[in-house]
């Protein structure tokens, strides 16, 4: 895993302004800080920083065809999971190979197969090719939009990179926003393609999008379709495992230690002893894989279940390490940790944004740290509850029924949107605009009942829009600590599978997520298997919520926070007792404080 950035002009020779592509790409190093380099050319700047993952000597980057005069350049972040068949298959059709990385393997895919490359890989990836020859540029994203890519335009052609900060580094695109910016920020519909700064836009998933002297074009290579499904309930169960334990096993693969992130829950659980059994199929009986879990001190005294949670998670994670013989630990934080100053201004400056979701960002963030002591990947239960439908909107009526995004049932407006009302964004008119789009693009069968439409739109809008902030949020925390996080359940493959599945089979003994219960028998204790989904744990200390006001008022002593923020609301959270303070309501005070040093940070030009 790996950070990626460049820039391509025809109007300008970049070998000109080598230190422009040296700062873009040192802007990366915490997501490669094992090497770095950058190749200058007469159209072309290509960087990277890298985290040798596999082939610790051989996957050097950029990368190119040959050491003189290349025809290409290649910049990649990501792994190809079946790099090893592609490799025999391109043997084949006449390539030499020089190493053992993937990253050569999507080199030679791409001089095979050119813009075709994409359709060929399997995993999560991000990267740019650089075509002396044709004198184009191509960036492709992975499917699901695991790993990042964002792209700004320069004088003469448009500049790449996995983090909107290297972007920044360019001369020509500043950190500018504009009232476009804050709704796409504050809305949380997390629309494909813009984002809140003004000019950079990410390369949609699943796309690829190509620069040369005619100009930019982008296209989808991969999108959700809705298809018959022929399955019965046992075949359905036997697909489901055959397709999360291939895509478990294929993700093992690395040079450098590996854990899994194991939460309790049913998701981490089974992908974990998938994990634990084919370790021990290759290394012998012995073999344990690491897992890890966080909490917070005073839980197990403190926890009152909130909107998203139902129960302490360490005695259940505990149980599922002891079920499955992982070696277990549990990185427990303190408030004081979590209300750290700059604990949390590396949070926001690894999100490049002022959305997150407060101390359960600054945790995941530090218990990232921790494990990073240890292992280099890890590999996590993202993604589950999307594909199988375990999230509470897919099984509440008022959620079914909603005309809108059904997330914001449970986020809500007030916690969502400390925004200064005179600003005038026109939220709501936004929102319900592009929820009709979003409807719009949701595929169907012909025949489908009021039930299986519905559901197959919310799983539609989970997969392609919740899921996004998900996947943004593990991977920009976890590529802050240099750990490369992997996610099985995004498996494609499984992904297509899961959405033409009939809601009936989704959800065949009344409960969420039914196909993985039934998949997991026997690789989880009953216990987990049948507990109600728990969102990740947030701290329920009241040092934190009292440590948090102090944060916010603090905040509020800037003239700009203040003028962008609806002071009233904020002063209601900020007079409530700390141990009777709402998760809603500390969730708007997060985002006054996360506001603050984002401002702070990267003194943004607002064009408001």
């Amino acid at each position: 895993m790996c950070g990626i950035t460049g820039w391509v002009s025809f109007h300008q020779d970049p070998r000109t302004q080598a230190p422009v592509i040296e700062a873009m790409t040192a802007a990366l190093t915490r997501r490669g800080p094992d090497a770095g380099g950058v190749w200058l050319g007469e159209r072309a700047a290509i960087g990277h920083r890298r985290l040798a993952v596999i082939d610790l000597e051989g996957g050097v980057q950029p990368m190119t065809d040959r050491s003189d005069r290349p025809d290409l350049v290649l910049t990649y972040s990501g792994e190809v999971y079946n790099h090893h068949q592609l490799r025999t298959e391109l043997r084949g059709r006449g390539h030499e190979f020089h190493t053992r990385s993937d990253t050569e393997v999507v080199l030679r895919a791409y001089a095979e197969w050119g813009e075709a490359v994409a359709e060929h890989l399997e995993g999560m990836f991000a990267f740019a090719v650089w075509d002396e020859r044709a004198q184009r540029l191509l960036l492709v994203r992975d499917r699901l939009g695991v790993k990042p890519l964002f792209w700004a335009t320069v004088d003469g052609g448009l500049a790449f990179a996995s983090e909107p900060k290297a972007l920044f580094a360019h001369p020509e695109i500043r950190p500018r926003v504009d009232a476009d910016g804050l709704r796409e920020a504050y809305s949380l519909l997390f629309n494909t393609g813009p984002t809140v700064w003004s000019g950079v836009r990410e390369v949609e998933p699943g796309s690829v999008l190509v620069l040369d002297r005619a100009g930019i074009r982008e296209r989808r290579y991969w999108q959700l379709e809705a298809t018959d499904h022929t399955d019965d309930q046992d075949a359905a169960v036997e697909r489901i495992r055959a397709l999360v334990g291939g895509a478990a096993r294929s993700q093992l693969e690395a040079d450098v230690p590996l854990c899994s992130l194991l939460s309790g829950g049913i998701d981490s659980t089974v992908l974990t002893a998938l994990l634990a059994d084919e370790l021990r199929l290759r290394e012998g009986p012995d073999a344990r894989i690491r897992s890890y879990a966080v909490d917070y001190s005073d839980q197990a005294r403190q926890f009152t279940g909130d909107v998203l949670r139902t129960g302490h998670d360490t005695p259940y994670a505990a149980e599922a390490g002891a079920f499955i013989g992982t070696d277990h630990s549990t990185v427990v934080l303190d408030p004081r940790a979590l209300l750290d100053p700059e604990h949390r201004k590396a949070v926001v400056v690894a999100r490049d944004s002022p959305i997150g979701v407060g101390d359960m960002d600054t945790s995941l963030y530090l218990l990232f740290g921790e494990i990073r002591r240890h292992s280099t990947v890890a590999l996590s239960g993202e993604a589950a509850d999307e594909v199988f439908g375990g999230y509470p909107w897919f099984h509440n009526p008022k959620a079914l029924a909603a005309d809108t995004f059904p997330w914001l049932l449970v986020t809500g407006d007030e916690a969502a949107m400390p925004l200064n009302p005179e600003l005038d964004l026109r939220i709501a008119e936004f929102r319900d605009d592009t929820y009709r789009t979003a409807l719009a693009a949701v595929p169907h069968t012909d025949g489908e009942s009021p039930t299986e439409h519905r559901q197959r739109e919310m799983q539609h809008l989970s997969l392609t829009r919740w899921l996004r902030q998900l996947l943004h949020r593990k991977d920009r925390l976890s590529m802050a600590q240099g750990l490369e996080v992997r996610v099985p359940y995004c498996d494609h493959r499984l992904v297509e599978y899961a959405f033409t599945t009939p809601w009936a089979l989704k959800s065949f003994d009344g409960r969420e997520k039914s196909l993985l219960r039934a998949m997991g028998a026997g690789l989880a204790p009953d216990s987990v298997l049948h507990r109600p989904k728990n969102h990740y744990p947030a701290t329920h200390h009241p040092d934190y919520n009292r440590g948090l006001q102090d944060l916010a008022r603090d905040a509020l002593a800037s003239e700009q926070v203040r003028a962008l923020t609806d002071e009233t609301r904020i002063k209601a959270c900020l007079d409530t007792p700390p141990d009777r303070l709402e998760w809603g309501h500390r969730l708007r005070l997060e985002r006054v404080v996360d506001l603050s040093l984002w401002l702070d940070h990267y003194r943004p030009e607002l064009a408001l």
